[in-house]
């Protein structure tokens, strides 16, 4: 563990008037998830995909649902799952106690669709899912002003030796047409992203209301593959914040304090050097 990167980064978490957290796919590794890292894997993951020999934007992606619905959502089925039964790891507590401490408060701004930050306790009123969420719905082509269905009262139940769902359990709107997850895919042009346009305007009004504050980004398990929240913390850092922390086993080389770890042991040591 390079305690001078642990060190520096207490010291700028205890300075800071607000926090905003950005995570990718990388912080849920400790609770069981998988991150996707590379085709391989995406194939470890799902190797009744690699059967098929689809990657990962061959099924995510609108026209998975219309080809192939009963595999589309059996992938997606099974994700939903997977997410409603994950228990978030004590670091998401840590991260939310860190969060909840600063006078002008935090803001989560994620890539991962999976819900473990609402899960955890955050507030949904300061997390933007840049991507959308599994937890909610739409059509496939659905008109403008629309507005997304809470997955909640869907089950979607999984062959996982085929990765299909039957035809009787992929999710239909009341006039029976074909549902997908409202998230945004390779491909995509029919996106509902009103929920997400909803949650980016209160994230944007909350950044005018910190200027001249002292800003700490934490950044957690964000990759290159699909590079949305490290673009966010580069211009974030510039814009906005002090002080960038990077924690992540396979770093870049634009933080101000890099910690080469998992989620998980990084918060747990930070979490005990703040007490």
């Amino acid at each position: 563990m390079p305690l001078k990167a642990i060190e520096q980064a207490v010291t700028a978490i205890q300075e800071a008037d607000a926090i905003i957290i950005l995570a990718g796919a990388g912080i849920g590794v400790d609770s069981g998830l998988p991150d996707f890292r590379g085709k391989e894997g995406f194939w470890k993951a799902y190797p009744m995909l690699k059967n098929h020999r689809m990657a990962f934007s061959d099924i995510a992606n609108p026209e998975a649902f219309l080809k192939r619905p009963t595999l589309a959502w059996g992938f997606y089925g099974h994700r939903l799952n997977l997410y409603r039964n994950t228990v978030p790891h004590q670091g998401f507590a840590i991260l939310k106690a860190i969060a909840d401490s600063k006078p002008d408060g935090y803001f989560v701004y994620t890539s991962n669709v999976d819900g473990q930050f609402q899960k955890a306790g955050f507030d949904a009123d300061r997390i933007v899912e840049c991507h959308g969420s599994i937890h909610y719905l739409q059509h496939l082509e659905p008109d403008p002003w629309e507005e997304p269905i809470f997955a909640g009262n869907y089950q979607v139940e999984v062959d996982m030796e085929t990765l299909r769902t039957s035809n009787k359990s992929l999710p239909t709107a009341s006039n029976g047409d074909l549902l997908r997850p409202n998230i945004m895919m390779f491909n995509d042009w029919h996106w509902l992203d009103s929920r997400t346009s909803v949650q980016q305007e209160r994230y944007k009004n909350w950044l005018e209301s910190i200027k001249g504050k002292k800003v700490v980004i934490i950044e957690i398990g964000a990759g290159d593959a699909i590079a949305t929240i490290r673009y966010q913390a580069q211009v974030l850092r510039r814009n906005h914040a002090q002080t960038l922390i990077q924690i992540n086993p396979n770093p870049a080389n634009y933080a101000d304090i890099v910690i080469a770890e998992g989620a998980l042991t990084a918060l747990t040591t930070i979490g005990k050097a703040l007490k």
